[in-house]
């Protein structure tokens, strides 16, 4: 028996977040947080020894490289809250 195709009703176009507490965390988090975050996340890389030493200079890579995306990310956050504090001027 097929099954009923959904109605546009019941289609859901709002995005879906996938990592809901990345998210939360990204939403609320300071600049100095998300730094400190980092800090120690590459540090117990960095103290990686014997054969996972190579997988540790990759995740470092990635690492460092999700820390710039996510510092522009809070960069845009601040600079949105800071044109919302600003009043609009009507055109005459």
């Amino acid at each position: 028996m097929p099954t009923p195709s959904p109605s546009a009703e019941t289609i859901s176009f709002e995005p879906q977040s996938t990592y809901p507490e990345l998210e939360a965390y990204v939403e609320s988090a300071s600049r100095e947080e998300v730094e400190q975050l980092f800090t120690r996340l590459k540090g117990s890389l960095e103290a990686l020894k014997g054969p996972r030493t190579e997988q540790a200079k990759k995740a470092k890579v990635a690492v460092e490289r999700t820390e710039e995306l996510l510092g522009r990310l809070l960069e845009l956050r601040e600079n949105l809250a800071e044109l919302r504090k600003k009043p609009v001027k009507k055109p005459r």
